[in-house]
């Protein structure tokens, strides 16, 4: 049966260069890169080299690089880690009611060890509120944690003015980015950014592998006991075939960031053209400006947006009705809820993703499905 995938947020494939560069180091340099001898000294400068080419990606130095398994992880580090560092300062935390579950559940979790949380409201196309932002601020804030791009409905935030208010401020500035990179030009230092997260299955590199940036001077605590690996703030023996294949992930991403950009918006601007030309009672989620450029969330009122994903997965066409990591989870999206208020609109909704493997032919076929789908069971 025919395959087409429509679920890049989700997870992108590997790119084929990107395995090949893994590949000799499963068996062939496979040390420890912590043994002292050459075997481990090939594979600990795999593993730097990777750090550089994060780093560059990203404009930062390669020791505010700090390897995780996965962007959730990398989340947890930055926030718990800043968070508990800097207790001395303050207790308060600034977020929004949109972030991914790795953001919200360990913002959750801190509230449970005396830290206060504000979750800032979001407007209908799901942006931070500057002025809000400005007016949560208190003595005893110590952390402002907004994600970059939302993962559902695509929203890309003001960044640079979060930054600029939180520097302002003398308040570290967190962003998840783990939808971010690959899809959107970073400058950590131009944005004021002081830790960044990120995921290598999210540009086409392997899972199992994340990073973290935070910049020198911050402090952060360690999240779990053992080695002394990542400068003692990451324990564990490294994954080293995976940063081997993360860094060359993004230093391809970056190299082909316009090319890549332009095709699969213009598939994104195609799909919602053809759909709001070709289906009726439809509602688009998100901006249809600043979102990232292969994102499209609509809600096809009157049928179920997980009944949606199961007509035309028996079509071939893989696709989502959220963040896959709440994809078991049969309710209403929480970042629809918060930008429509509708529990109509949130439970329709289609998160439909482009990558770089998507044709014009693909775009054709999925509308054509779906406009079969909702006049037969709608």
């Amino acid at each position: 049966m025919i395959m087409i995938y429509f679920d890049y947020a989700a997870t992108t494939p590997v790119d084929t260069r990107v395995v090949n560069k893994m590949l000799p180091y499963f068996n062939k340099e496979f040390g420890n890169p912590s043994s002292i001898y050459d075997l481990g000294k090939s594979s600990k400068y795999a593993i730097n080299f990777a750090r550089k080419e994060i780093a560059d990606a990203i404009n930062c130095y390669p020791e505010e690089i700090y390897f995780t398994s996965c962007g959730s992880e990398s989340d947890n580090l930055a926030i718990k880690g800043i968070a508990k560092a800097n207790r001395v300062k303050g207790n308060h935390i600034i977020t929004s009611k949109i972030e991914h579950p790795a953001v919200i559940n360990t913002c959750k979790s801190l509230e449970k060890e005396g830290f206060e949380v504000t979750y800032l409201d979001v407007d209908k196309n799901g942006f931070v509120n500057i002025n809000e932002l400005e007016k949560a601020i208190k003595n005893n804030t110590i952390l402002i944690s907004i994600m970059y791009a939302n993962n559902e409905i695509g929203t890309v935030q003001d960044v640079d003015k979060i930054g600029e208010i939180a520097r302002k401020r003398n308040i570290i500035f967190h962003t998840d980015s783990v939808q971010a990179v690959g899809n959107i030009r970073i400058d950590v230092r131009k944005s004021n950014i002081d830790s960044l997260s990120m995921s290598a299955h999210k540009f086409y590199g392997p899972k199992g592998v994340g990073a973290l940036y935070v910049r020198s001077g911050v402090n952060f605590n360690r999240q779990q006991d053992g080695g002394h690996q990542e400068k003692e703030k990451r324990s564990g023996t490294e994954n080293v075939p995976g940063i081997v294949g993360m860094g060359y992930a993004i230093s391809l991403a970056n190299n082909e960031i316009e090319s890549h950009t332009e095709k699969i918006k213009y598939l994104r601007d195609l799909y919602i053209k053809s759909i709001i030309n070709e289906v009726p009672n439809i509602y688009i989620n998100g901006s249809l400006d600043k979102r990232l450029p292969g994102n499209a969330n609509i809600s096809y009122l009157g049928i179920k947006g997980a009944k949606m994903v199961e007509l035309l997965n028996e079509r071939g066409i893989c696709a989502s009705s959220g963040s896959a990591c709440s994809a078991g989870l049969i309710k209403p999206s929480n970042v629809i809820l918060a930008t429509t208020k509708n529990s109509n609109i949130a439970s329709s909704a289609l998160r439909t993703t482009f990558g770089k493997y998507n044709t014009i032919d693909d775009i054709n076929y999925l509308v054509e499905n779906i406009k079969d789908i909702v006049k037969k069971y709608r």
